[in-house]
């Protein structure tokens, strides 16, 4: 084991030999899947590499051909049950379609033979393991049974009622099939074919009574309990007696709501209380299907609010059914009832409470979205009319029994869900019931103005949960409702507005709230003081354009207050910035004032800048200065700006250059970025208007002297302003050419071009990236 190589140098070498075998064995792996699977796909023998018994390694020939698709036992499964058809249809056709051709005698015994044989074979055939044979021959002989009914009908009791002899035909049956399935315990469809013929007779022989709806209600829920006592003993009887049950409580429900009185929906009521009990009682007895207790709970609902419905508008009928259902809620503090029981009642009284709060909800909907009609008109003072056939006060208090039975539960439960909808319901009850009483406007805006207040305040309690967020919404969605309602009178407008600013204003003062709200009640006052501001300049004579003074005061004071906002101040400054942007809009109609708001503007960045966390602002005022020179340049009618820039920009050349050489890391922005934009920029906008030659020429040059001197001295700001400069003026000099071309060439060529052009790039993309990081590292390392 001596080696010439040192120990750590040879430790490398295995590694590096090791990890090149790892990666050929990878590579031939992924080979042997790739070509097993051509082989496999062109049918040839796969010939694979294994071991032999002696341990050496030996070629051994794979199958060939496709693989079986399917199992002996599907086949088997398929055979059978296209055989068990084919004598299904078979038998059907000898008993409708060739009845006539043999006489009572030969037909009777013809069908009583087949029938006996089918039904003995499945005995002889288990006895020989043959169960899937016997399964099917099985089903063919049930199907001959019902047959047998049929031609019974048909021979003997032509005259019969053909429902009634149904009804009694099918319960024959169900006990026959019931004892053949006994009989023959292994097979495993007679029992539930005996189980769905029991589901027929009761129902059938209510339709031949003509016992109306009732009475085939009562002849489901009868069925469905059969079916639930046998479900205990035999398991396949569990889903018709739910399907039963459920169709004798929809008829129960129909019956309910269609009754015209309470002596009406007396018969349908207890119709769904039996119900609700037989739900109640499969509960109690199975664990499992609680569910069955939760429809019972609202089949007994249904069933009591029933009977006081018919006598009620439909508003207080939905307050009928929650002051009977929302009492449900409260088993869950009852620990007598078996845990199924329980689940399902507060189930009921959930499912009870939610579509209480649907219905009472969509009938306040139109309430709140009304009030967008006052933005037609704004300062009208009109009042719409009320809706004769409104909710009135049925919805709201249908919201707050939710809302109350939700705050009962957040409270038992400790769950957040149950908070969260007793907020949203709360307020929307409140919120709208002033609305829905018809009380006068003023008594309308002072209960909202205090349930947008309360709700408002909850918001700044409890910011970190469920309900806190809820309220906050709730608050936000109060607020703007309350605010375009008052844009319908002068009045009104300033009140609501006023008392809203100061309440935001007073949330964002508010310190053991989360910053979060703190920050939305800042901004909110901001745009209500915004808003009252232009709503003051509006009841005077003045034009708006000089409305965006008063505005651009909120920015001056926001800028003003500074650190003393506190944590808001990051959110009251952006606000403040929107109102700045919404100030230069209102201005933007008469250049004068364009320019004197932006000059101002510029002034409160200026004084913002100040502050060594604000410095950033100095840049935006340095650009609303110029910009406010030039608008009022461009009024003046200024057609040579480099008389007026070219003044500034040598001294700032000069100050640059000296700031430069005493202090070596000054950027080349901070030093010569001013004083060159204040130059270039303007000409470039001049030369783009003129159509001359002399003035792009002149520019082009000087843009060139100055991308020139930046890569001579290693300067960013002079490369890439002169360089930016000199290929736009480069772009208008080429453009009416280019236009001309292109007018020119066939209309195919410029995206043929196009796609050239992506293809090449496509092609070289990793070149073209590298080549830009070095670009952009090269422009980093200049001055």
């Amino acid at each position: 084991m001596n080696s010439p190589l040192p120990p750590a140098e040879e430790l490398a070498l295995v590694d590096r030999e090791l990890a090149q075998l790892d990666a050929r064995r990878l590579y031939l792996l992924a080979r042997r899947d790739w070509l097993l699977r051509l082989v496999q796909q062109s049918g040839a023998a796969v010939v694979q590499w294994g071991p032999a018994a002696s341990g050496s390694p030996a070629w051994t020939a794979g199958p060939s051909g496709p693989a079986k698709e399917a199992s002996a036992p599907s086949a088997q499964n398929v055979l059978l049950t296209l055989g068990a058809v084919l004598l299904a249809v078979a038998a059907l056709a000898f008993t409708l379609v060739s009845w006539g051709s043999m006489g009572i005698a030969g037909r009777s015994a013809v069908l009583a033979v087949v029938t006996a044989a089918a039904l003995a074979a499945p005995a002889v055939l288990l006895r020989r393991g043959l169960r899937s044979t016997a399964e099917s021959v099985a089903a063919v002989g049930l199907l001959l049974t019902v047959l047998d009914a049929y031609a019974l009908y048909a021979v003997g009791m032509p005259d019969a009622d053909g429902t009634g002899y149904a009804a009694g035909a099918a319960a024959v049956l169900a006990a026959v099939w019931a004892g053949y399935g006994s009989a023959l315990r292994t097979l495993r469809i007679p029992l539930p074919a005996a189980v769905v013929a029991a589901q027929l007779p009761l129902p059938l022989a209510a339709v031949a009574w003509q016992a109306g709806p009732l009475g085939v209600g009562w002849a489901l829920l009868v069925t469905a309990a059969l079916d639930a006592a046998l479900a205990l003993r035999v398991r396949a009887a569990a889903l018709p007696a739910a399907l039963m049950g459920s169709a004798a409580l929809l008829v129960g429900a129909a019956q309910s709501w269609s009754a015209g009185s309470a002596a009406q929906a007396l018969g349908p009521a207890a119709l769904l209380l039996a119900g609700a009990a037989l739900g109640a009682a499969a509960a109690w007895r199975e664990p499992r299907v609680w569910g069955a207790a939760l429809v019972g709970g609202v089949a007994a609902v249904v069933a009591v609010a029933g009977v006081a419905r018919p006598e009620l508008a439909p508003g207080w009928a939905v307050v009928a059914h929650l002051v009977v259902g929302l009492p449900l809620l409260a088993a869950v503090r009852v620990s007598a009832l078996p845990e199924a029981v329980r689940r399902g009642s507060v189930g009921a009284g959930a499912v009870v409470g939610a579509l209480g709060a649907l219905a009472s909800g969509a009938a306040v909907a139109p309430v709140l979205v009304a009030r967008l009609r006052v933005l037609e008109e704004v300062w009208a003072a009109t009042t719409p009319a009320a809706d004769p056939y409104g909710p009135g006060a049925s919805a709201a208090v249908g919201l707050l029994l939710t809302a109350g039975a939700a705050w009962w539960l957040s409270r038992v439960s400790a769950r957040p869900e149950p908070g969260v909808l007793a907020v949203v319901l709360g307020w929307s009850g409140l919120f709208t019931a002033p609305v829905l009483l018809g009380f006068p406007v003023a008594v309308v805006f002072a209960v909202q103005l205090a349930v947008t207040g309360a709700v408002g305040f909850l918001a700044l309690r409890r910011s970190g949960r469920g309900a806190g967020i809820a309220a906050a919404a709730c608050a936000l969605a109060g607020a703007v409702s309350v605010s375009l309602g008052a844009l319908d009178g002068r009045a009104a407008t300033f009140a609501v507005w006023g008392l809203l600013g100061a309440g935001c204003a007073a949330g964002a003062a508010y310190g053991p709230a989360a910053r979060w709200v703190r920050s939305a009640a800042a901004v909110c006052a901001v745009g209500y003081a915004t808003g009252l501001l232009v709503a003051s300049a509006a009841v005077t004579d003045l034009a708006v354009v000089w409305w965006a003074l008063p505005v651009l005061a909120v920015a001056a004071v926001v800028a003003a207050l500074g650190s003393r906002l506190g944590a808001v101040r990051l959110p009251a400054e952006i606000a403040a910035a929107v109102a700045g942007v919404l100030a230069l809009a209102l201005s933007a109609g008469r250049p004068g004032t364009l320019a004197l708001t932006l000059a101002l503007s510029g002034v409160v960045c200026a004084g913002a800048a100040v502050r060594p966390e604000r410095r950033v602002l100095g840049w935006a005022a340095g650009a609303l200065f110029v910009a406010a020179t030039w608008v009022r340049l461009a009024e003046a009618g200024v057609t040579a700006p480099e008389a007026y820039t070219l003044p500034v920009t040598v001294p700032a050349l000069a100050v640059g250059f000296l700031r430069r050489r005493r202090d070596a890391r000054a950027s080349s922005w901070t030093a010569y970025g001013p004083g060159l934009a204040a130059t270039l920029l303007p000409s470039l906008v001049a030369a783009w208007a003129d159509a001359d030659w002399v003035r792009p020429l002149v520019l082009g040059v000087a843009a060139l002297a100055v991308t020139l001197a930046g890569a001579r001295w290693r300067l960013q700001a002079p490369l890439l302003l002169g360089g930016a400069v000199l290929a736009a003026v480069a772009v208008h000099e080429l453009a009416p050419y280019v236009v001309q071309v292109a007018g020119a060439l066939p209309r195919w060529v410029l995206p043929a071009l196009a796609g050239v052009l992506l293809l090449a790039v496509g092609a070289t993309y990793e070149k073209r990236l590298r080549d830009a990081r070095r670009l952009r590292a090269v422009i980093g390392r200049l001055g």
